[in-house]
């Protein structure tokens, strides 16, 4: 299941790259909230591919939603994360596909199709990049620390913007970074690029995949209060695990305003 994964992901990452600064028609989901038509036959091309090889497993996508069943087996599908970066012609996209079982996440794979890089990951067998083995950064103090964040399609109506979290992190972290794609900014928290990231109003296709790498790669994954993470709740923590309390102690000042 992992090699199938890989392999449709390649396959998906391909069209991406193929369909980048072409033309192609953008709708609004919101206000700010895009679709591309590249979403869509990216999603298309990966359904037909799992439809095709486990017809009875379930799919939850985000742009088709779920095809129920009751197979034990749900495949988590981002076909583009990344979307208002790809519309604007800015390469830090990828694709995401993550295969629960009894809502347990067992495989995650995640695509960036402009770096070939792949990332990978089966529970109990540890993450790659590329095939080698990939671990988390040893950075033991926040004031050290690279982290990355991203902000709500909601954040012009929300109360949840991120934009206090972002200003206590700012003083007390090394650096911040925004790319605007989930799946890598946790993928690169698991190789060590990142030594944590933090974010609210993500969907499952935004941190399947990602989670399970961050955690083979010896990482840690968790709600803003250190509670256990599910990927159907709004809010995510993932770190090297020796910044993490350190963490949750700066998302807790936003709480004490």
């Amino acid at each position: 299941m992992l090699e199938f994964a890989i392999s449709v992901a390649q396959e998906a990452g391909a069209l991406l790259r193929d369909r980048l600064n072409t033309k192609f028609q953008v709708a609004h989901k919101g206000a700010i909230n895009l679709v591309t038509e590249v979403d869509l036959a990216s999603e298309a091309l990966i359904r037909e591919r799992i439809v095709t090889r486990y017809p009875r497993h379930q799919i939850l996508a985000e742009e088709g939603g779920l095809a129920d069943s009751s197979s034990a087996y749900r495949w988590i599908v981002d076909p583009l994360d990344g979307t208002t970066n790809y519309a604007h012609g800015y390469p830090v996209f990828n694709v995401s596909i993550a295969l629960e079982y009894q809502g347990e996440v067992i495989v995650g794979v995640v695509y960036d199709p402009m770096r070939e890089e792949l990332f990978a990951a089966e529970k109990g067998g540890g993450a790659t990049l590329n095939r080698k083995t990939i671990r988390v950064s040893a950075t033991s103090e926040l004031i050290k620390s690279m982290l990355s964040t991203g902000f709500p399609y909601n954040i012009k109506t929300s109360s949840l913007t991120n934009l206090d979290h972002w200003t206590n992190f700012a003083m007390n972290a090394q650096a911040l970074r925004r790319d605007g794609a989930a799946a890598i900014d946790l993928c690169y928290v698991a190789c060590g690029r990142f030594d944590g990231f933090w974010e609210l109003n993500l969907s499952a296709w935004d941190t399947a995949a990602g989670g399970l790498i961050v955690k083979e790669a010896g990482g840690q994954v968790s709600d803003f209060s250190g509670g256990t993470f599910s990927n159907y709740t709004p809010e995510i923590i993932a770190s090297n695990g020796l910044i993490h309390q350190q963490m949750i102690d700066v998302l807790a000042l936003t709480e004490q305003k």
